[in-house]
Parts: structure tokens; sequence; C-alpha cells
């Protein structure tokens, strides 16, 4: 018994003709959603307990070939968009792939073996593509999707999920956020895990429907940034009541709603996670009347741990720890026990474990609150002796929209610096100088920014400073910007 689709089937004959899904271009009722992954799975068949790939933006099509993966028993990979090429290839090849769904006549992976002349339709847009994979993977048994993180260093690494790892989590964030039958706008690429259980199984189980729109609807444009007007323009056509949101996005809307504009009063819940929040980027959502919550979580997990919810929000925490999991610190840092991966690809010493070490610094309060104060393997420590976590005061410095990169330095110093890149040309140092001093108001003496300088260089994935994902590779910056960094600490010798 395929669990998941037969949830969806007994709620589609309780509602057949209500509203499931929509796109850019058309509506499915539930009725018809379930007669379409009827369909899907039926051509899936013949990749049952095989892997494959799909590489194609947000759409009716990518939510119903997914679901169809579940009924089939295929193993899905959602391959990121924002991967580079080489990693992309790297996930395709480390899972050993037998088929590639993609977008009809694209040129991606055109240099990839193929297998035979076979292009299958699947939907008027996707097509697949059988592989002729370049090594067997081993993959723990049981595994339904793989889904590939993307870290500070090497390649990334295939986290390996049971059907009943997502469903957990899909079930848990409903008994969280208390939302029924929520009208949900996917916002992050549907390859994105979180959004894959956010944005599609949790909504659908909660019998309400989805909006998946492609990215460029959203204001994502590639190379050209991101149009923040149009994002807002699509978020009052749609009037979604649930989204899940990056902190840069949330800034977007923060700053928007400052300047005038209108948010959907239909909105109930934005959760917002990936990175540290900002406490008084939280302070001024809740300000503004917005529904944000904040929340924690791993793909070794299968994405979330903990989230905010309206009956239980506590500012500067990322929530109660979900019902279907137990936390504890070990030395500092934080352990969860419970619905863990199944293992890594290609990597057996891995399988099997049921505590997962998840390299973040934290503790759970008095309250049942979990606090997460930053990576191990990033924490500064001054010549004073006193620990800081850069990422804790980077999120300050972020909070305010001038400043589009941030980074600490103080580790064996006796004060802190920090590198900012601003947004927008515009920007003055005195104006940079001005919102440090109103970080600095609110931060400890031993974690104040004592001296500043702009990046000579953008931070950026091309120079290795950035990972595909957007994180900081610190020892590439570092070592790029010592120049800078020496400059900092003479300053105020």
């Amino acid at each position: 018994m395929i669990e998941l689709v037969s949830k969806l089937q007994t709620i589609a004959q309780s509602k057949p003709d209500a509203l499931a899904i929509q796109d850019a271009s058309r509506q499915l009722t539930w009725s018809e959603l379930l007669s379409e992954v009827d369909r899907l799975t039926e051509l899936l068949l013949p990749y049952k307990q095989h892997v494959v790939a799909i590489y194609a933006d947000n759409s009716i099509d990518w939510v119903a070939i997914d679901l169809a993966c579940v009924a089939a028993q295929v193993i899905s990979l959602p391959v990121p968009a924002f991967f580079s090429d080489e990693q992309q290839r790297h996930a395709i090849q480390q899972s050993g792939a037998s088929a590639l769904i993609q977008a009809n006549n694209s040129l991606a992976f055109s240099d990839l073996s193929v297998f035979g002349d076979l292009h299958l339709p699947l939907t008027a847009q996707l097509s697949l593509t059988p592989l002729a994979p370049s090594q067997e993977a081993a993959i723990p048994e049981g595994t339904q999707k793989i889904t590939f993180t993307s870290g500070s260093t090497g390649q990334p690494k295939g986290v390996c999920l049971s059907q009943l790892n997502q469903i957990s989590v899909a079930e848990a964030l409903l008994s969280r956020t208390g939302l029924q039958a929520t009208k949900h706008l996917c916002v992050l690429p549907l390859t994105t895990l979180l959004e894959n259980l956010a944005g599609i199984y949790a909504p659908l189980l909660s019998g309400g429907s989805i909006i998946a729109l492609p990215t460029e609807m959203l204001g994502f444009n590639g190379g050209r940034g991101f149009n923040v007007q149009l994002f807002l323009q699509t978020l009052t056509r749609y009037q979604p009541e649930s989204i899940v949101l990056l902190p840069e996005l949330l800034l977007a809307l923060v700053t928007a709603v400052e300047s005038g504009w209108q948010a959907p009063i239909s909105l109930k819940f934005m959760a917002v996670g990936g990175s540290r929040v900002s406490t008084e980027l939280l302070l001024k959502s809740e300000g503004l009347g917005l529904p944000v919550f904040e929340g924690y979580g791993l793909s070794e997990c299968s994405s979330v741990v903990s989230l905010n919810s309206p009956t239980d929000n506590k500012l500067g925490s990322v929530g109660k720890v979900l019902p279907h999991l137990k936390v504890h610190t070990q030395d500092g840092e934080v352990v969860v026990e419970g619905n863990a991966f199944l293992g890594y690809i290609n990597q057996s010493e891995s399988w099997g474990s049921s505590t997962i070490h998840t390299g973040d610094l934290g503790y759970v309060d008095e309250a049942g609150f979990l606090h997460i104060d930053g990576r191990r393997k990033n924490l500064l420590i001054t010549s004073f002796g006193r620990n800081i976590n850069p990422e804790w005061v980077e999120s300050e410095l972020l909070a305010n929209p001038i400043v589009s990169q941030a980074i600490l330095i103080g580790d064996a110093s006796a004060y802190c610096s920090a590198l900012i890149q601003p947004r927008f040309d515009t920007v003055t140092d005195e104006m940079i100088d001005a919102w440090i001093q109103q970080v600095n108001k609110a931060l400890p003496d031993y974690a104040q920014v004592m001296s500043w300088q702009r990046f000579d260089q953008a931070l950026s994935f091309r120079a290795g400073t950035l990972t595909a994902n957007g994180r900081p590779v610190r020892t590439a910056i570092l070592s790029r910007h010592q120049h800078q960094i020496k400059a900092l600490y003479k300053e105020l010798a």
C-alpha cells in the first residue's frame, strides 16, 4: 500500500470537484489530479525501484510526476536548478539514475550517456530519456527520494529518504501549524526538500490546494537577480494562505510593507528558515501584523525539525520540536533522534543510524523551545576567550535591506570586525556605519563590530566564496580577503 497516494485518494473521493492545484496555464480538480497521477504511474512502472532524475521548473507536471514516482515505487531524484552544472551531473551520476525527466527539447545534460533513442513524452512539456548509468550506486533499502545537500566544502551528498520519512514531516507540520485545507503558494523550487514536503504533501494532506508557478513569475530571474515587484504582484494576485520563505525573501516583504504595500489578508502562516533570522526582522514582521514563524531543519531529518506556531511562538527560538522527534544536546551540539534518514548514497557506513548529530550549537529552554546559535565549525573565539557565533551577528547586520552580504571576523582577535557588501550603489559608508552602530547597541561588548570594510569583490559561487545555495564558504573568504582582514586590524592597532 502506497500510504501517501492512498491518503490523497481518500481526500479526492470526498471532494472530487474541488480545486487541487493550479499553475500558470491550467487548473486541476482533485479528481483530475489523481487521474493524471494514475496515468503517469503506468508510464513510470518500468522504473520501479530505479532512480529517475527530474530537472524541471515548478508546475502541475512536476507535482504529478513526484506523486506518480511514489505510486510507482520509483526512487525520485529532484535536481536543483541552483546547483552548478558540475554538481547537477555529480548528483545524477552518483545516484546511478536510469532515466532523466526534463523539458522537451532541453539541451541540458546532452553529454550524458543515453540508453537508445527513446524519448518518452510524459506530459505536453516534459519527456523521459533513459540513461546508461556510468556506475552502479549503493542505495539503502526503502529509499523513495534522494535529495542532495550543498555543503560548504566538497561535492553535494545524496541523502536517502523513505516515504515514511517524508509523510511523518508533512503530517507533523499540519499538526503544529493547525492549517486546514490551506491554499499554499510554492515560492521555493520544488526540488528543495522543504518545499517538496511543506509545499506539496502537507497542503494536499490538509485537503487544500497548491499554486505551483514557474520561478520567473515569482521574481527569480536567474542571473538577472530578484524582481521584488513581480513577487509582490504574484502574492497579491493569488492570495495564498501559506508560504515558505528564506530570510532574504522575508526581508523583501517586510521592506515592501513598510513602504506601503498591502500584504494579502489571506495569509495565515509564513514559515521562514534556511538560515538564521534576525530577531529585529522578526519583531518588525510581528509589528506589521505578518504571521511569520521561524523554523529549523536539515535534510538528514527529512527537513523540518522544529517550528514556531500561532499557539507556541517565541522570538529568538526556532520553535518547539515536532512531535515525532526528540532533541537533546551533547557538548553543546544539537542531536536529533527519530525519523533519521536512511543514509547517504554510496556510504554504507552512514546507513541505519537513528541519531543525527547536526553540527549546530544550541539548546532547548525550559519551555521546550529550541534555540540554534550557529555552526560548531564556524565558532569564533576571541583572544579574551569569548565564544561568538558569527551567524548571530551577521543576521542582525543583514536585517537592513542596504546590506546584501556580511561576514563577521574575530577569531583569536581582541575585537570583531566585518566585511560588508552593500545592496545598492547608492549606499554610502555613512549609511553603513550608522546601521552598524545601531546593531552594536543591541550586542554585548565582545560581539560588537568595531571596524568594517566593503568587500573589494562580492561573494559569489563562481569565486568559490558562496555555496550553490548561497551560504558563505568561510575558509575561502578568509583566504581570498586576507589582505582586507589584516587591514581591519591595523586600523585600530
